[in-house]
């Protein structure tokens, strides 16, 4: 092949892990502490940022506890897509939406946005900071740093958080370049943020249970005992996760 994306991806993912060892290990301890005081774990990301929200919800080999917050107008099944990169720049719709949620001071906040920049992000972490939630930002700080604010509170996500984890993609997200043609090409947040995201998870489950805790971690429902060993940890958290 004359890209060799795949390579790029693995050499990328490669020297962000082991810039970000210290950074992992830290969210990992604090979801791991979360969990253990029966918080949850939250997760936002407008838009394609959002795929990672999908990635650890409801997954199997993943942890029970994720909240997702789904903001209506920001994720990929809307129509017309486009306007989702209209309702991520306007200031207080994300507010509006996630004021409610009873984000508390025992829960863990995962936002994910590559370049950090647009309203909702940031004020999904700024209200998550207000209920006393720490707040995890993924975002590029190449990509974040090379552009200014968005939103009218004069920040970018990467500012407002408690831990920022860089995904090191670069500016515009695109990782390969074609001779001749100026718009590089192939994404790479989605492929690195997963990584990372599981890599946490795996972790906070390593964390507990050298704490004498059971990790609450889904099965998957296409193997034999799934769905009753799945049924008997959503009960747990039935009314507390938002899309139980």
């Amino acid at each position: 092949m004359r890209t060799d994306y795949v390579s790029k991806v693995i050499e990328l993912l490669r020297s962000t892990y082991e810039r970000q060892r210290e950074q992992l290990q830290t969210a990992a301890t604090w979801i791991a502490d979360a969990l253990q005081a029966d918080g949850l774990l939250y997760v936002f990301g407008a838009s394609h940022a959002g795929i990672l929200t999908e990635e650890l919800t409801y997954r199997a080999g993943g942890l029970v506890p994720v909240s997702p917050i789904f903001i209506p107008g920001l994720t990929c099944d809307v129509r017309p897509l486009p306007l989702t990169s209209v309702l991520e720049r306007v200031d207080g719709y994300a507010l509006a939406a996630v004021q409610n949620i009873p984000i508390s001071a025992t829960d863990v906040v995962l936002v994910h946005s590559v370049s950090g920049r647009n309203a909702a992000p940031v004020e999904v972490a700024l209200y998550a900071r207000q209920r006393g939630a720490k707040v995890i930002a993924l975002t590029s700080l190449a990509y974040s740093q090379s552009v200014r604010p968005r939103s009218n509170t004069g920040y970018r996500l990467f500012e407002v958080a408690d831990l920022t984890l860089d995904n090191g993609a670069p500016p515009g997200d695109a990782l390969v370049a074609l001779e001749g043609f100026p718009q590089p090409v192939s994404p790479v947040s989605t492929v690195v943020g997963a990584a990372l995201v599981n890599a946490i998870v795996a972790e906070a489950c390593a964390i507990l249970l050298e704490r004498g805790v059971a990790p609450p971690v889904f099965m998957s429902a296409n193997l034999d005992g799934g769905d009753a060993h799945n049924a008997r940890l959503m009960e747990r958290y039935k009314g507390r996760v938002l899309y139980l």
